[in-house]
């Protein structure tokens, strides 16, 4: 459809920039300029996400905690006894 637009000088220069170093058509910059202006309309502002930290307390006694994996292991083993011993 064709239709006039006053477009400001400035913005009309940087369009034509945008243009000539893409290698594209006025025509294509100002219809992509305007398809993407829209979808920031329609589209909501982002909330941004907010963790609240909660404390775990402490680790049990004789547990490091920074042997994160032996720590993993050992709880394993226990889930798989308490199984074993429930099957008895």
């Amino acid at each position: 459809m064709r239709t006039t637009l006053l477009i400001e000088d400035q913005l009309l220069a940087e369009l034509k920039r945008t243009a000539e170093a893409s290698g594209k058509p006025l025509k294509q910059v100002v219809n992509e300029a305007l398809q993407a202006g829209l979808q920031c309309l329609t589209r909501p502002e982002p909330i941004p996400y907010r963790l609240m930290p909660a404390s775990l307390g402490q680790a049990r006694p004789g547990i490091d905690l920074c042997k994160a994996s032996d720590l993993a292991d050992r709880l394993e083993d226990d889930a798989l006894r308490q199984k074993i011993e429930q099957r008895r």
